[in-house]
């Protein structure tokens, strides 16, 4: 019997990474794991919470080169999941480009045949796109994570990666997007005008399913970029409504025009920028069906359909924030 195929994962204990973990796990032992089977080696600075879940540990830093030397060493796959979140330009691009190119020099000298690397669709920056496919706009990143991020896809390609480029991801863990609707409509006490923007949207284990089958089970040559949300979008007042209903955001019954809107957020010293607002505010939705079918990946009912399971965190998170 062959051995096993070796699994390389970056972000193990992060928002995304810890549910492709998981999903990994729920992999082992079925048909999704090929007749090899898998062993999985998490890279970071610290060791999973859910160690059982990791067949192995490789203590290293992606913001130094050095540490990560031999980490890829006998692998098949890396999913490289990990990045830095921060307004610090040069924190982002010490972790999000040049420890990326280090880790893909690593996974080049070992031979690894096959790499998932994780960026984002906000290096398109401001919209609107309407449905647009992979760099039918030009990117333009507007903050120092998605420049750093965009960056960061350079030596991933390079390198032969399929490189997944998810809208807004939702659920367990989720530190960025849900709380930053609480912190504008908290703020406001408003809808702003209309909240009709169609967005694309993931829930997080949907991402994770998609990145699993990905690394086990092949899908498109590598090289290449790909959005990663799920084909339909969602309205944003339709999201707002959801997390409402369960008790997440804050009820609304006043709405407001967009300028109006901005300013009261500037007012009552809001810590949404209003950059950050225009993602939510302004038609973000972007081509994502091909990846799930060359990824031979259903999509799932979307993300809207998964609000109940996530709704408690949500919750938790929020009244500990």
């Amino acid at each position: 019997m062959s051995d096993p195929q070796r699994l390389v994962i970056t972000g193990a204990t992060g928002f995304i990474g810890s549910a492709v973990v998981a999903e990994l796990a729920r992999f082992r032992g079925g048909p999704e794991a090929g007749s090899r089977g898998f062993v999985l080696r998490a890279v970071g600075r610290r060791p999973p919470r859910e160690a059982g879940r990791v067949d192995e540990w490789f203590r290293a830093d992606l913001s130094d080169p050095d540490s990560l030397r031999e980490c890829c060493d006998g692998a098949d796959v890396l999913l490289h999941l990990a990045s830095r979140i921060g307004s610090d330009e040069r924190d982002c691009d010490t972790v999000n480009v040049r420890g990326t190119a280090a880790l893909m020099a690593e996974a080049e000298a070992a031979g690894v045949r096959r790499i998932v690397h994780l960026s984002t669709s906000a290096v398109y920056g401001q919209g609107p796109h309407r449905g647009i496919s992979v760099d039918e706009v030009l990117p333009a990143p507007v903050s120092a994570v998605s420049r750093s991020r965009l960056a960061g896809e350079g030596p991933a390609l390079a390198a032969g990666a399929v490189v997944l480029r998810p809208g807004l991801v939702i659920g367990p863990g989720d530190r960025w997007v849900v709380p930053a609707l609480a912190q504008i409509l908290g703020s406001t006490g408003a809808l702003w005008g209309g909240a009709g923007a169609l967005l694309s949207a993931v829930a997080v284990g949907d991402l994770a399913r998609l990145v699993a089958r990905l690394g086990l089970g092949g899908g498109p040559e590598g090289g290449t970029v790909w959005h990663a949300s799920h084909p339909v979008p969602v309205r944003a007042v339709e999201l707002v409504r959801a997390f409402t209903d369960r008790g997440v955001l804050p009820p609304v019954e006043q709405e407001l025009p967009e300028a109006e809107f901005l300013e009261r957020m500037a007012v009552s010293g809001c810590r949404v920028s209003p950059s950050q607002f225009r993602l939510v505010a302004q038609d973000h939705w972007y081509d994502s069906a091909g990846i799930w079918e060359a990824a031979g990946c259903p999509p799932g009912p979307g993300p809207l359909t998964h609000l109940d399971g996530a709704a408690r965190w949500y919750r938790e998170y929020l009244g500990r924030a």
